[in-house]
């Protein structure tokens, strides 16, 4: 027997994870202008596990349907432009135990 574990990368662990999504989002954007204009890396894009925020051109794209509801957009933006809150209740992401 092998001592060595099976380990998972981030991107398998994440497959696994199942989402009941609402079809109104609960993140918005407050203000696209400060992403375009005051914010040139786009952070958000870089610090969200779930990989929710995507920019292209000269728009924010948020994909909410796969959101982890950890709540990192909501500390992490800079400009404390992302509104986040918990999807209503029966949505959102489903945890599997075992």
């Amino acid at each position: 027997m092998s001592d060595q574990k099976n380990y998972q990368s981030i991107e398998e662990k994440q497959y696994l994870v199942r989402f009941n999504a609402d079809t109104k989002s609960h993140l918005h954007v407050k203000d696209t202008d400060i992403c375009l204009t005051q914010c040139p890396d786009k952070i958000c894009t870089i610090f969200c596990p779930a990989e929710i925020y995507k920019w292209e051109d000269i728009r924010m794209h948020v994909g909410y349907e796969g959101c982890h509801e950890c709540g990192s957009c909501r500390i992490g933006c800079p400009h404390q432009n992302i509104q986040w809150e918990y999807p209503k209740g029966g949505h959102g992401i489903v945890f599997r135990l075992g």
